[in-house]
């Protein structure tokens, strides 16, 4: 499946592993960065999705996705990412991802924009239609620098995802070049997509970054098989 991920809004806290452990697949555990586990608060807007390359899905394959993620390791030390919940704005696609898995939920969610030049601000709101769950988050990149420090690095340059499917753990991968990253600012923020997924965090988030976007794939889904010491 072929996809271009525009307008990223990473928004990144600092977790126990302890505390996460349990939205683990099988065989996975907490991935760490810099000491510690994280959960992400992403939006962006997905333009042009299909199957194979070159071949965009319309109207359904263009549509905006927030999602709360878990940083992941599989047995055999790859990493990855584990959704928690995806929010998104097309029926359709929600209800083909829930079969596959994939942990979405049916909401209005809405890019925003605001200013212009250098001011121009980046964002989303999200309002759940069953769960009244909602989100809004916004943020002014600075694009004249470049967030290229480890922790930032090794958090959005997850080439792949582990979920569940009929009682097995699969590695879903996914190949994009190097997100070009900025360090941005929270300048509006009201969530409850963090609480509802049922994580807590403390304070202001202690990355926040923004990306103009990158073309990105996924390929054939793979099962993860849990090392020999490993029990279910």
């Amino acid at each position: 499946m072929d996809q271009f991920w525009a307008d990223a809004v990473f928004l990144h806290w600092r977790v126990e592993a302890e505390a996460v452990a349990r939205f683990m697949p099988p065989g996975v555990v907490p991935d760490e960065v810099d000491g510690s586990s994280w959960v992400g608060l992403i939006g962006f807007r997905m333009l042009g999705a299909g199957l194979g390359q070159g071949l965009p899905v319309p109207y359904f394959g263009s549509f905006t996705e927030i999602n709360v993620r878990l940083y992941s390791r599989g047995p055999d030390g790859t990493r990855g990412v584990v959704f928690v919940t995806l929010d998104a704005s097309r029926l359709a696609v929600v209800l083909a991802a829930r079969t596959g898995g994939i942990p979405y939920v049916w909401s209005r969610c809405s890019p925003v924009t605001r200013g212009g030049g250098d001011r121009r601000e980046y964002g989303y709101d999200v309002v759940r239609f069953r769960r009244q769950a909602t989100s809004r988050f916004v943020v002014r990149p600075d694009t004249a620098r470049t967030a290229d420090d480890t922790v930032s690095l090794e958090l959005t340059a997850r080439f792949g995802l582990h979920s569940t499917l009929a009682g097995r753990t699969l590695y879903i991968p996914n190949t994009h070049t190097p997100w070009p990253l900025h360090p941005a600012t929270l300048t509006d923020f009201d969530d409850g997509l963090l609480g509802a997924a049922g994580i807590r965090v403390e304070g202001p988030p202690s990355s926040v970054l923004f990306s103009p976007g990158v073309q990105t794939q996924f390929g054939k889904p793979r099962v993860v098989r849990e090392s020999p010491g490993q029990k279910d």
